[in-house]
């Protein structure tokens, strides 16, 4: 009997299984809470600092850094990205 998984990949697998959006939304979202965390470190602010700037809560602020929280609007991202000094790119390839 052939093996069906030798020389598939793993985006075949995750369509198969028809997680591949799920898969990439999650994936997106932790590199960006990632990313956000970093430029926060670097420019030394508190996650109260940062609330403050963007008009919000500090529990607003937990929900944009954590990774599995896959619910945050564009114009948060834009807004917190602002407060850090960086730009929101985003393409459709």
């Amino acid at each position: 009997m052939k093996n069906k998984a030798i020389g598939s990949s793993f985006d075949d697998f995750l369509t198969e299984e028809g997680i591949a959006d799920e898969v990439e939304a999650g994936a997106i979202k932790r590199m960006i809470a990632y990313q956000l965390q970093e430029a926060i470190e670097k420019e030394h602010l508190t996650k109260t600092a940062l609330a403050a700037q963007l008009s919000t809560s500090r529990a607003a602020v937990n929900r944009l850094l954590d990774p599995e929280n896959e619910s945050i609007t564009l114009l948060t991202l834009i807004k917190a990205a602002n407060v850090l000094g960086k730009k929101v790119r985003l393409e459709l390839v």
